[in-house]
């Protein structure tokens, strides 16, 4: 069977996560690409038994990291599947892979998988955490890194998608049972985003995807990036933690749950406000002494 798709994962320092994957899509008959930014663990020892092709790259941001993959690969296939160590296809995805014919979807350049997200070992089902689709499989040479998004990382086709609402893949960061890890993890992509923000108030940044509210799951959260942009800040972490944890009914994730929603939903954002006024203040004090 010749190959339809090809693998394509990031990592470093992986070895607790990426025999979980590499396992969850043996036996598809797809070529596995790995690009590393300086393991010193076990990462590649493992990649090399599944028998994955690697690339080294120093890390920068996530949305660069993709772009260096997907233009630096020798991926022969029509299809490639990008995905996080931490991630895991689930059988029925397998299956659905398994069965995938190129003819098919001659009409797509795009597919949608559903995510379903874990934190200390809960599955976070509410929130609006599930479902949520993101945008994993796309033609070859078609689809392409957002390096407009400074962490988060997107992954954009100009042309038709569809949503594979039964297209499951887990995610669960187990380095993220250290609440220490996740703490230090979220202040440094605090970093990245608030100096996103800024950049965008000058209009140093554009969004690549356009804003709809009836549009693809990323056109969506598009149109939202845009009405969170315009909210005043500090007031706009507790309307978004509000949102999550009743609106959206997060309380019935439970006591770790809550925990989730509260740190992510609104401890997070509270980190970027204070550290875009940081920013700012910077940029008014260097004007000011000049």
């Amino acid at each position: 069977m010749s190959s339809r798709f090809s693998f394509i994962i990031l990592t470093y320092n992986e070895e607790l996560h990426l025999p979980r994957l590499l396992e969850s899509v043996k036996g598809l008959d797809a070529p596995v690409f790995i690009l590393d930014s300086g393991s010193t663990d076990k990462t590649i020892e493992i990649g090399e038994q599944y028998h994955a092709q690697f690339l080294q790259h120093a890390f920068e941001n996530h949305p660069k990291q993709w772009d260096f993959a997907l233009k630096n690969f020798p991926v022969t296939t029509p299809w490639v599947i990008c995905l996080d160590a931490d991630q895991i296809v689930t059988p029925e995805l397998k299956t659905r892979l398994r069965d995938f014919k190129d003819e098919d979807h001659k009409d797509i350049d795009g597919i949608y998988f559903n995510r379903k997200n874990f934190f200390k070992g809960r599955w976070i089902k509410h929130g609006g955490y599930y479902p949520f689709y993101l945008l994993k499989m796309f033609r070859f040479g078609v689809g392409y890194s957002d390096t407009n998004e400074n962490m988060d990382h997107r992954l954009v086709v100009p042309g038709k998608t569809e949503v594979w609402k039964d297209g499951i893949i887990l995610e669960e960061n187990l380095k993220e049972n250290s609440i220490r890890f996740w703490i230090d993890k979220h202040n440094s992509y605090s970093d990245l985003v608030a100096q996103e923000e800024v950049e965008r108030m000058k209009l140093a940044r554009s969004q690549t995807v356009q804003p709809r509210f009836w549009g693809s799951p990323d056109e969506r959260t598009a149109w939202r990036k845009q009405l969170w942009w315009r909210l005043p800040r500090y007031v706009r972490p507790m309307l978004y933690f509000t949102q999550r944890i009743i609106f959206q009914l997060g309380f019935l994730d439970g006591r770790t749950g809550i925990i989730f929603h509260f740190l992510q939903g609104f401890w997070f954002r509270l980190i970027v406000d204070v550290k875009i006024d940081e920013l700012l203040k910077q940029e008014k004090d260097g004007k000011a002494s000049i």
